[in-house]
Formats: C-alpha cells, structure tokens, sequence
C-alpha cells in the first residue's frame, strides 16, 4: 500500500508543530516503500518554510535542519510519485466540482492519490473530506 505524504504531514513531521511527535512515531511504524511524496510536495514544503521563516515561525537555522532532513527522507526512505499532465488535468476536474471545495493544490494531491492508488495521509480536514467522494482512502492525524 502506497501511503501519500501531503506537504501538512511533511511539515509537521518536520518542524516542531503541535503533531510531530505522533507523525513522526506513525511515519517511523511504516513499512519499507510504503511512505511517497511528489514533486509537488517537495515545492509546496519549500513555501512552507519559507513563509514559516518569514512570519518569525522558524529561524534560517530551524528551516536548513528541516530541508536537509527533507533531503535525507527522500534519499532514504521516500518514494517519489511521478507526476504527468494526466494528473493535472485530473486535478482540474476535481478543482471543477464545486461541492469539494478544493484549492488547486489540493486538487493535484487527490488526483495524484486517486491516479496511484494511494491513500492520502494529511493534517487538512478539508482535503480529508474531500477524498472519500472521488474514492480516496485517507489517513487524517
């Protein structure tokens, strides 16, 4: 089973946030190739940081630690899922559906899910909600 890491887990994982410790226990508890991130993930966890730095959130050093360990996660432990036009233009027919309510990237994270076979692991209930209707398995923390 592919277990899709949404850049609200990454971070937190990653930062000091009010649910590291359980993620990073329940990330630690996984199976070897079960954990996948996108390139998606990796440029929405760069703004992250970034806006963290910039609102006094974290320090230049606190953001370096969080990116080389990013770094060492996908090295190491992370599977990368490709991501082609195909899910883009998936993700803009769900972005389309009104009653999901969905941000752009969260969109292209359920149309990547829904395109692999993953279940979505993420801190937004929001996008939590949003998967079950388009038959995406979540994992909510």
């Amino acid at each position: 089973m592919t277990l899709y890491l949404d850049t609200s887990l990454v971070v937190a994982a990653l930062t000091r946030e009010a649910k590291t410790v359980p993620i990073v226990e329940w990330m630690a508890c996984q199976g070897p190739g079960e954990l996948a991130v996108s390139d998606w993930v990796m440029t929405e966890f760069s703004a992250a940081l970034s806006t963290k730095l910039r609102t006094g959130q974290i320090t230049t050093s606190e953001r370096a630690t969080a990116l080389a360990a990013f770094a060492r996660l996908l090295a190491e432990s992370l599977e990368l899922l490709p991501i082609s036009g195909f899910h883009f233009r998936l993700g803009a027919q769900l972005a389309d559906q009104d009653a999901l309510a969905l941000r752009g990237g969260d969109a292209l994270h359920l149309a990547l899910c829904a395109g692999h076979g993953a279940t979505l692991c993420t801190l937004d209930v929001r996008l939590a909600a949003a998967a079950p209707p388009v038959g995406v398995r979540t994992v909510t923390f």
